[in-house]
């Protein structure tokens, strides 16, 4: 570990002197410092303007610094705004709410967009505004917020003696889902409040010891919207405080703000979220997926009418989730965003069920909002451009507004990128991408990463990468896919791995993807990598313990013992659903599938590195990993990144670290022998 934190000072101070000479030719470490990027774009009602939310690196205080800018639909008077982020517009165009961070928590404001473009902060509570929503009239704001819990038991201690220091009191709860990550300990119930958009206090619409949104293992993901009429809000989530206990369950319901009367809408056990309600009033769209055992069930987007009945799908089994689902001002159809092949693409689709793909591209696409007259705004990335404010017309051609990182990489070469289809071992094909070094020479062989995602039920797309742009920058070619357990592709695909993760067919398709690559003859076989974060981590870890092919690897945020991992992180309940029996009934297929059980097979040098604050993937996961290892004398060394929960590159000097680290760890093993060893036969 000394040797690693040595290097990395020598590391920052050739960052800082490098800044201050000529300027390099390739992606360098210390562009990140100048490094932003653009989110949630809100194009006016008229269509006439357009607020997006601009990131940029915050060296100073190691973390990101977000501010509200400004600019006409055809991208001319590009301005700042104020601080802040997740702006709306107003039904009416005249206002914007947006959320700042005061006092360590959110609060919303409003700003006029007159010429005098006054603020006001509306809320002043020590609630944390996690979503807002406008009503249809613009008299209100609903919100999501934690509501305070009452500890599960309470005591009276004796009187403290004066001046005493006494020991804080414990954490007490009989709550399965008491924590979540990025977050830390739960202080209560997510519920629905209303607010004046001219400020107030906030009335609580929803109440109890149920979250009103959906939640996955206990984290929130749902959503809500508001009835026409402004007098009635429709959410997900469940009602029944015992329900805490499943990973993937939720209803779509409907709470009148006047008596706080809910409805609730679906029927059956599923996992419903995502409800839209249409501007006539007459129906509701939302999407998600009936009960199922399986780990990935496939969505489908759904609509009924507003009293539930009449209830009908839409698009079935689709290849992924649904990506804002957002009506069309005629209420005659729902713009939504959906993932295929490594691309986002925006879809319309009408009541009826007719759907039509608007665009068409090798892009990504976070679709956010839409006008009056059916332009939506999103951010467009692609595989050599960074993520920038782009329009898309009726016709889906978009039309790019702002080039934040222009003038960073202005002049610099970045590494050239193919997409590549290739057979994995039983023919199944696999699509991935190949990132290749600046300058790339055939002739000349390179070592490789393998890059792997995770989730595991997630994508790789092509959408752009600093960190995979910068090891190629430093000569590396860059392998990354989408192997089978991957969403984008069909459900079949996705649950492919379904109570088998990590195993034969998930790492045949990577070591298959590998000796794609490895044919072509461009890549040293003595310096090959293996990397991944979260359900790449477990990959990696899984490789180790199946092939000595790879000249080192480094497991990030790992979980290595599925059985352990249920009491561990924060999303137990889908934890106890990982595999098929439970493992009190039969512990096999737990273990089987446990990268430390299979721990003994490693001879590979391993690298294990997980947040301190990490609650998903415990820092405990990697630890049993890494101690397996140095107990067999295995090289291998831990990371423990502060001030991380799940990932290691939150803050951008972790993310330097991050790709520092495990630079100096591949060098160290690997390196090919050089002229003086070979000719003293070393």
């Amino acid at each position: 570990m000394r040797v690693l934190l040595a290097a990395f000072g020598l590391a920052v101070a050739g960052l800082s002197l490098a800044s201050a000479t000529e300027r390099p030719d390739t992606l360098q470490l210390e562009h990140y410092f100048d490094w932003e990027r653009a989110g949630s774009p809100q194009i006016a009602p008229d269509g006439d303007d357009i607020v997006y939310t601009r990131t940029r690196v915050d060296a100073v205080n190691d973390g990101f610094a977000s501010e509200l800018w400004a600019m006409d639909s055809d991208g001319d008077r590009h301005r700042f705004l104020t601080r802040g982020s997740s702006a709306q517009w107003s039904p009416d165009g005249r206002r914007l709410a947006f959320i700042r961070g005061v006092d360590g928590h959110t609060q919303l404001f409003v700003r006029w967009m007159d010429a005098e473009g006054a603020e006001s902060q509306i809320t002043h509570d020590q609630l944390t505004i996690k979503q807002f929503r406008w009503s249809p009239d613009g008299q209100s704001i609903a919100f999501l917020a934690e509501t305070p819990l009452e500890p599960a038991m309470q005591i009276s201690l004796p009187t403290r003696p004066d001046g005493a220091q006494w020991t804080a009191d414990p954490l007490v709860t009989d709550r399965m889902n008491y924590r979540i990550d990025r977050q830390g300990l739960k202080s209560g119930y997510d519920h629905l409040f209303v607010v004046s958009a001219e400020g107030g206090t906030p009335r609580q619409i929803t109440a109890g010891e149920w979250d009103a949104t959906s939640k996955f293992s206990g984290v929130g993901a749902g959503s809500f919207d508001w009835t026409p009429d402004s007098a009635s809000l429709v959410f997900d989530g469940l009602l029944d405080p015992e329900d805490e206990a499943v990973s993937r369950q939720s209803d779509i319901h409907r709470v009148t703000l006047a008596s706080g009367d809910i409805v609730t809408l679906t029927d059956g056990d599923g996992n419903w979220s995502n409800p839209r309600v249409s501007p006539n009033g007459r129906y509701v769209v939302y999407s998600g997926h009936a009960d199922s055992v399986v780990n990935y069930p496939a969505s489908h987007l759904m609509r009924m009418d507003m009293d539930g009945s009449d209830k009908r799908v839409l698009r079935a089994d689709l290849p992924d989730g649904v990506g804002n689902p957002t009506w069309a001002d005629d209420s005659r159809g729902v713009y939504y965003a959906m993932n295929y092949h490594g691309s986002t693409e925006l879809h319309y689709i009408t009541v009826r069920g007719d759907n039509r793909q608007i665009t068409e591209g090798v892009h990504r696409l976070s679709f956010s909002s839409i006008s009056d007259d059916g332009v939506a705004a999103a951010v467009h990335s692609a595989p050599q451009a960074t993520p920038n404010v782009a329009l898309i017309d009726r016709r889906g051609d978009i039309r790019l507004l702002t080039d934040l990182n222009g003038d960073i990489l202005d002049g610099v070469q970045l590494g050239e990128i193919e997409e590549i289809w290739y057979p994995s071992f039983d023919g199944e094909q696999i699509q991935g991408w190949i990132i290749y070094p600046p300058d790339f020479d055939p002739s000349e062989t390179y070592p490789m990463v393998l890059h792997i995602h995770g989730g595991p039920h997630a994508m790789y797309g092509v959408n752009f990468s600093y960190q995979f742009q910068e090891w190629a920058a430093r000569g590396y070619v860059v392998l990354y896919t989408n192997p089978r357990g991957s969403t984008g592709y069909t459900p079949e695909f996705a649950n492919a791995i379904d109570n088998a993760y990590p195993g034969p067919v998930d790492y045949g398709d990577l070591m298959a993807g590998v000796d794609t690559v490895l044919e072509r003859g461009f890549v040293d076989d003595s310096r090959m990598y293996v990397t991944g974060c979260s359900g790449g981590g477990v990959l990696t870890a899984w490789i180790v313990t199946q092939t000595d092919r790879f000249a080192a690897a480094a497991s990030l945020c790992p979980v290595t013992n599925w059985i352990s991992f249920t009491g561990q992180a924060d999303i137990s309940a889908w934890a106890f659903e990982r595999f098929r029996p439970h493992y009190w009934e039969d512990p096999q297929r737990w273990l089987d599938h446990s990268p430390i059980m299979h721990a003994h097979q490693v001879t590979t040098p391993t690298l294990l590195m997980t947040g301190v604050k990490d609650l998903r993937t415990p820092l405990a996961q990697a630890e049993e990993f890494y101690a397996n290892l140095r107990r067999r004398g295995v090289p291998t060394m831990l990371i423990a990144m502060n001030d991380e929960y799940h990932g290691t590159s939150s803050k951008p000097s972790n993310m330097m670290r991050t790709q520092l680290y495990l630079r100096q760890w591949f060098e160290t093993h690997g390196e090919p022998e050089s002229e003086e060893d070979a000719s003293n036969g070393n």
